[in-house]
C-alpha cells in the first residue's frame, strides 16, 4: 500500500491528540493510510478536495458537529452476527443457565454489550434469550452503549443490508426475526424492545450503569493503551455483580492488567469472572 498521502505531519499530530482526547484511542505513526480511506468519504461530503484539507479545516474551525463527525468516521465499527460464535454457545451452554440457577428469586438477568457499534451483538444476545430461554415471568434487559451516533441510530432502527444479514446470522432466525423491508431487513419489534440503545465513551467515567451479570467488552480494549485498558478493567469490577461473567475480544486479556478476573477456558473461547 502507498505511504503517500494528502495529511501533512501537523495535521496528522493534531489527529493523534484529538482522537485521544475525545476517546482514548491510541492512532500510531504510520498509520495515515488508514486515517485516508476512512475520512475521504467526509472530505467529499464536506467539499473538501483532501483529507488534509478537512483535517486543517478541523484544527482551524473547532466545529463540534465536524469533530462528531470525524470521530464517528474514525471509529471502527466492524461487527457481524453472533460473531466467533463461541461466547455464543458459552452463554447458551452454561452461563445463562447457571445464572438463572443462582437468580431464581429475582427472576431477571442484566446484559450489557458495551462497544455495540451498529448492534449484531446485542440483537444476537436478544435472539438468543428468545430462543433458548424464554420463561415465563424472566426479564432480560440488554444495554447496548457506543461512542459513536451514527452507528449507534442506525442499530436502534435495526435495518441490516443482505451483506451484513449474510454474516453470521442463521437462517432460521433470519425468518423468525426479521421481515423485508425494500432491499434490507428489519429486525421484529419484539427483539429489538429488548436492548436499549445509549452513548457511552469507555474512555471516561461512565454514566449510571447498573449492576450487570453479563458484559460483553469485546475488539475494543486493543485501541487503547495500557492505563486506559487498566481503568476500564478497574471500573468493570464495579458494575459486575460478583458471579457475572466478562468477555474479551480474541486478542484481548486481562492478564497483566488486572489480577482480580479468572480466565475460564470454554472450548475455543474464554471469558473472565472476578476472583471470589
Amino acid at each position: 500500500m502507498s505511504s503517500v498521502t494528502s495529511i501533512e505531519a501537523p495535521e496528522f499530530n493534531y489527529l493523534q491528540a484529538f482522537m485521544r482526547e475525545c476517546s482514548a484511542i491510541v492512532l500510531d505513526p504510520g498509520k495515515e493510510y488508514l486515517v485516508e480511506s476512512r475520512l475521504m468519504p467526509l472530505a467529499y461530503s464536506e467539499g473538501l478536495r483532501t483529507v488534509g484539507e478537512l483535517l486543517v479545516r478541523l484544527r482551524q474551525e473547532k466545529s463540534e458537529n465536524l469533530r462528531r463527525k470525524i470521530l464517528d468516521a474514525m471509529t471502527n465499527n466492524e461487527t457481524w452476527f453472533f460473531r466467533d460464535f463461541y461466547p455464543f454457545e458459552a452463554l447458551r451452554q452454561e452461563i445463562i443457565p447457571a445464572l438463572m440457577t443462582s437468580r431464581s428469586a429475582t427472576r431477571s438477568l442484566r446484559f450489557w454489550s458495551a462497544a455495540s457499534s451498529s448492534g449484531q451483538e446485542p440483537y444476537s444476545i436478544a435472539m438468543l434469550l428468545k430462543e433458548k430461554f424464554a420463561f415465563p415471568n424472566w426479564k432480560f434487559s440488554i444495554l447496548a452503549t457506543d461512542i459513536c451516533d451514527a452507528v449507534r441510530t442506525r442499530a436502534a432502527e435495526g435495518r441490516y443490508s443482505q451483506m451484513e444479514i449474510n454474516r453470521g446470522l442463521p437462517a432460521a432466525m433470519l425468518t423468525k426475526y426479521f421481515v423485508r423491508s425494500g432491499l434490507d431487513w428489519m429486525i421484529a419489534p419484539s427483539v429489538r424492545e429488548m436492548v436499549d440503545f445509549r452513548a457511552c465513551n469507555l474512555a471516561v467515567p461512565w454514566p449510571d450503569i447498573p449492576k450487570m451479570d453479563v458484559v460483553f467488552l469485546r475488539n475494543v480494549m486493543i485501541y487503547f493503551d495500557i492505563t486506559i485498558r487498566k481503568q476500564i478493567l478497574s471500573r468493570l469490577r464495579s458494575v459486575l455483580q460478583p458471579d457475572g461473567v466478562l468477555f474479551l475480544g480474541c486478542a484481548e486479556t486481562t492478564l497483566n492488567l488486572d489480577a482480580t478476573f479468572e480466565r475460564i477456558p470454554f472450548q475455543k473461547t474464554v471469558y473472565y469472572r472476578l476472583l471470589k
